[in-house]
Formats: structure tokens, sequence, C-alpha cells
């Protein structure tokens, strides 16, 4: 869909209480993944069990990534709540791999002790275990650094459930206005917090790469302008000057520049902004409409969005010089990219007549894998280690979003009980 559509649309959305979680629904799940067994985490002895289960929030966690299929609770082949109490061949008989045991346990400080254990089932041996405290509003905090930890164990690539995505959302004030908000989240939509209200559109947040700021561009000078804000304090400062559109910040991997769509003489191009010293640099100069850049992971390169072959496709511009190559053939239309964190493949949303899915491309050998069904699914944001993305889609007639593992085989969704949430970008690594 072209983006003056996609603007259109989101003009038109509606949030009642943008404070509200998002709730995770699986909508898409195929067996495959690596058996683990994640036992029950177990509390000490006339204590009471914790609010959070430690259990399921790690157990949806490496699930959604599609590398792991947690096996049922009915089907473990024994109730084991300690290392010494494992008959590790029962496990591997049953084809379970990998062993998760915890306990929660109240401690002097008012907190918990939350300790775990991972144990090779085909070895027979333990893997890791850790001792976490927590206080008792930060258990969910707790089980994602748990999910982490499994995660990077196990895969030699660092678990993203520690880390946070950004989205806007709109609601409807007394008057009857919309009201535009952006909010960041953990990962799977809980602890949202809001970070700029607005009565006028708010569209592209993109967050710095050490995740203490955020640019996004706002309308409310009747007009797009791209602002950067801080996270923690909540300054904000304008990003570049007017002009008829400033749009689409992308940041640069070391968080020196932004890469952003400019109009000058009514042409939108690609611009680099220093932002040290003001600087702006003409990357493409055009007669189309070139948009959404995003940076490769090297710093060498941008990726962006162009009609110029008549249709929107994608291309790559290096910033040494020469002209842009382009990347994408297959389909009606490409765009709005986004770079695997390994540099080696491309998120973007693809058209074929017969609407719009997110699909990946591998730059080197040009496969293109589609990944998703929905007619109008949109902004592809790529995990911070390549595990999943996170995009945008309607369901019900209504906007939320949605993660899809990076192979496609689990989905899931993540929507306000009322309302819309659009424009998805997942944050770095903590």
């Amino acid at each position: 869909m072209p983006r003056g559509i996609c603007v259109l649309l989101l003009l038109l959305l509606c949030v009642p209480r943008a404070h509200a979680v998002l709730e995770i629904e699986i909508t898409q799940g195929v067996e495959g993944g690596a058996p683990i067994a994640i036992v029950p985490w177990q509390v000490g002895p006339g204590e009471a069990h914790p609010a959070e289960d430690i259990a399921a929030i790690v157990s949806n966690d490496l699930y959604s990534t599609g590398l792991f299929s947690p096996v049922d609770e009915n089907e473990f082949p024994q109730r084991a709540t300690r290392a010494r109490e494992i008959n590790y061949q029962l496990w591997r008989n049953n084809g379970i791999e990998n062993i998760v045991l915890g306990d929660v346990r109240a401690n002097t400080m008012g907190g918990f002790d939350v300790q775990f254990q991972l144990l090779d089932a085909i070895r027979g041996r333990q893997l890791a275990g850790y001792s976490i405290p927590a206080e008792t509003d930060d258990l969910r905090r707790v089980a994602h650094k748990i999910s982490d930890l499994i995660f990077e164990e196990l895969t030699g690539t660092p678990g993203a459930f520690s880390t946070r995505i950004a989205y806007i959302s709109t609601q409807v004030a007394d008057n009857g206005d919309n009201r535009y908000v952006l909010q960041i989240a953990d990962y799977d939509g809980y602890n949202p917090v809001t970070i700029f209200t607005s009565d006028w559109p708010l569209l592209s947040p993109a967050w710095a790469p050490n995740g203490e700021r955020i640019a996004y561009v706002s309308f409310e000078n009747q007009r797009p302008e791209i602002y950067i804000q801080e996270i923690a304090g909540g300054n904000r400062s304008l990003a570049a000057g007017p002009t008829r559109l400033n749009s689409a910040p992308a940041w640069s991997p070391d968080g020196e520049q932004l890469a952003l769509t400019r109009s000058e003489n009514g042409n939108p191009d690609i611009f680099v902004l220093d932002l040290n010293s003001n600087l702006l640099t003409r990357l493409t100069d055009y007669s189309s409409i070139d948009t959404e850049p995003v940076w490769t992971p090297d710093g060498e390169s941008v990726i962006f969005t162009s009609d110029r072959s008549g249709q929107p496709q994608l291309y790559r511009q290096s910033l040494s010089g020469g002209g842009p190559q382009r990347l994408t053939f297959e389909g009606s239309y490409n765009a709005g990219a986004d770079v695997s964190p390994d540099g080696e493949q491309l998120a973007m949303v693809h058209g074929n007549g017969r609407g719009y899915q997110i699909a990946t491309k591998d730059i080197d050998t040009g496969a293109v894998g589609i990944l998703t069904n929905g007619s109008l699914d949109e902004g592809p944001s790529f995990a911070p280690n390549g595990s999943m993305i996170l995009y945008a889609t309607t369901y019900q007639g209504r906007g939320v979003l949605a993660a899809v593992s990076q192979d496609g085989r689990v989905s899931q969704r993540l929507r306000l009980q009322e309302g819309e949430v659009r424009e998805p970008v997942w944050g770095p690594l903590p």
C-alpha cells in the first residue's frame, strides 16, 4: 500500500484507554521446535504462590521464537522438582531434550529469590543455574531474564525477551477528537508507558541504538517534523528544520546520524542528518518518491523504498556514492524494509495482487519467503536478535500488532481490549 494511504489510515484510528495493556493471543503454531520441559516453579513451605506464573511466561517466550516446543505438563514422564530427582533416561525416551526447574522463595528483604536450573537431558547434566533477586512487582522482568539466559545458552544468541517495543495508539478525548499517544512497553505488551501525547498525528517512532531516545514524526505545527525525545527525562528537540516534508527517521548504528525523508522543491528524497553538526547530506536526487530509509548494520549503506521503476521497490544506496542498486523484483510491491541484525535478511511489505503480507528476502541469494497471510500487514521490525518480526495488521476491522517467528512457524497477536494500535518498532537489546 502506498505510504500516503497508510498515513491516511492512521489518521482515522481511534483508541480509548491508551494506557491499557496489549493482550497476547497465539494465532498460529507449528510443531517442530526443540522439545523443552518447563516445570512449574516451586514455592517454599507455607508460602503463597506469587502473582506471576513464571513458568508460563518462560514457556510463551521460548515458544514465540519458533525454535522451542514446550512440552505439556501432563506429558512429563515423572513428577520431579529437583535436579537430583531427575531420571534423564525417562526424559530422553520421551524425546525431551532440555528441562527447566525452578523455585521462588520469599527473602528477608520483602521480595523473592527466583532460582532456576537448565538441564541437558541428552547428556544428563546441568547447563546453567542462577538465583535472581526480585521485588514483588518485578517478577515478569525476572521471568523474561530467565528466558534470555535459556535462549542464549541453547542457541548461542542473546535472547530478546527483556527488550521493549514502541508504537502509536490513539484515544478519544472528552470533546470527541482523536488524541495520539506514543508508548513503549515490554516486548509482549506488558508495562506500557506513555512517552508523548498530542492532539496531532504521530508517526514513525524509531529507537536510538542505546535505547535511551526515540525519534518520531509529529504534526503538532501542522506539518510533519521530526523530534528526538529522551525516554527517561522526557526532554525533546526538533531534529530537522521545517520544509514541506520531514519524515521516516532512522538512526545510524552508531547513533550519530539520522537518515530521513525530506522534501525540497516538492520532491521527497533521502537525506542524512549529522546530529552533532546538524549538517544535512543528500543521498538521492530523483524525480520519484524516495522514502522509508533504514541503515544496514555496518553503517555503510541505506536501504529505502522508491517508485522510480513505476512501482514501489527496495533499493540500496551506499554512503560512499554511486547510484542506487535495486534489491527487489518479485511482486508488484515491496516496501517498508527493515534489515536483520546480521545484515543478511530484509523484512518487507510484499504485495502480489492478493493483499500485502510480511516477507523476508535473503540479500545474498535473493530467496523470498512469505511469513504472514493478512490482507494489510505492514511496518515490519526485526527483534534485535533476529528471532522474531513485529508488524502491524488488522483484525476484526481494527489495527493490532502482531509478531511472527523469523521462520514463520509461530505467530501471535497483541491488541488493546478496545481500539487500535499501529506503527510498531522493536527496541535494542538492554
